[in-house]
């Protein structure tokens, strides 16, 4: 199988995988290939926080033109996969100089399934562009075309929870692979101080109680299979909610906006996770540090695209804030606007690059170490 993610988040979503128990796990481009049974397939959707969907090959075979790919479409067996009372709906990517228009070759896959049902039943399935029974998956490198099942339908970003958003949200599955690319394993408290919907809030307590990312989730493709055993869907769903954990530290977002607040504690609730997560009206930059303990921060701070900031101030009341406030913590945060990070003032320990959209965008994490510790190991020298 093959489990689709964003730029950076490969060598993630292979450790994932691995955890999980796939086998013959292969890193690709945006992509992880594996190996695992139908079983196993049902919990890659169920649980993967950072693939965005999830395919099943079905065949690979060489083509020279449109016309071959029409007919070596068409002699697939397609009634093992499709009733005529479905829809379907066909989506193609290309790498290649013969082919080049993805939607014309969409259409001709199309064309070639339901000519198919239609001189063999004397009936078609339909289709739908928007929620199909079953989605179709063709990916043409050069000349070699690969034809797979979608197994998830709607990106799995789609957990289910984030029903109200603010101007720029944070896809789901990015917002996790941050989380997961920073460390965090839900083993200290956390803080987003700029919670925006509460995407990062709601992923990080998904990860620190190991819920399945996808637990709210309504539908996914394989439920409409042929071959679908709700029964084993089931023990995998009970399986996976036996290994939650308890999480006795604290989660805490803030936002200085109270409709960004509103929207937080909305989705919280969607997701069944108030009891995890605290939600207050602040503004980041007259907040500070509470206890001794360790601290994990990440956040999403406005770039300048689409929520208006003055990248030199704004910045620079970043770093200031985090030097003199938040001692003894780990602080990582996301930003397309890299000339805006020369004005944070703090050297950073790490810059991984990500995208957030077709934003490139970089990771960087600031390690605040507490001033207090600092004497106390002088004075030990």
């Amino acid at each position: 199988m093959i489990a689709k993610t964003f730029y950076g988040f490969e060598d993630v979503l292979a450790a994932e995988l691995r955890a999980l128990g796939a086998s013959e796990v292969s890193i690709g481009v945006r992509s992880v290939t594996f190996e695992g049974d139908i079983g196993f397939m049902y919990k890659a959707n169920l649980c993967l926080r950072t693939a965005l969907r999830i395919l099943k090959p079905l065949s690979s075979f060489q083509i020279r033109n449109e016309k071959e790919l029409y007919q070596k479409i068409y002699a697939f067996d397609w009634e093992a996969i499709l009733g005529t009372d479905q829809t379907l709906a066909v989506s193609a990517t290309l790498k290649s100089e013969k082919f080049t228009h993805s939607l014309y070759i969409a259409q001709k896959v199309k064309d070639a399934i339901v000519d198919k049902f239609r001189d063999h039943k004397g009936k078609r399935p339909s289709v739908d562009k928007y929620s199909p029974d079953i989605q179709i998956h063709i990916h043409i490198q050069e000349d070699r075309c690969h034809l797979s099942l979608d197994s998830s339908g709607d990106s799995l970003h789609r957990r289910g929870y984030r029903t109200i958003t603010n101007i720029a949200p944070l896809n789901e599955v990015l917002a996790a692979g941050l989380l997961l690319l920073s460390g965090w394993k839900g083993q200290c408290d956390f803080l987003d101080p700029m919670c925006g919907s509460g995407t990062i809030l709601i992923e990080a307590a998904l990860i620190a109680c190991n819920i399945p990312a996808n637990l709210n989730r309504k539908h996914f493709s394989f439920q409409n299979w042929k071959d679908f055993d709700a029964g084993l869907f089931d023990i995998i769903l009970k399986s996976s909610l036996s290994k939650t954990r308890d999480f006795p530290f604290e989660i805490k977002g803030y936002d200085k906006a109270p409709s960004a607040v509103s929207k937080t504690l909305h989705n919280i609730g969607n997701a069944n996770l108030s009891e995890f997560i605290k939600v207050e009206k602040k503004d980041f930059f007259t907040t500070a540090k509470q206890g001794e303990r360790h601290l994990h921060l990440l956040f999403n701070p406005p770039y300048g695209e689409r929520l208006r900031v003055e990248p030199t101030v704004f910045y620079k009341k970043i770093g200031d804030t985090l030097k003199r406030n938040y001692p003894g913590s780990d602080a990582w945060m996301i930003t397309s606007n890299l000339e805006a990070l020369k004005f944070v003032g703090l050297r950073p320990s790490r810059k991984i690059k990500v995208f957030n959209a077709k934003l490139e965008s970089r990771l960087v994490q600031y390690k605040m170490y507490s001033g207090s510790k600092k004497a106390k190991y002088n004075k030990e020298l």
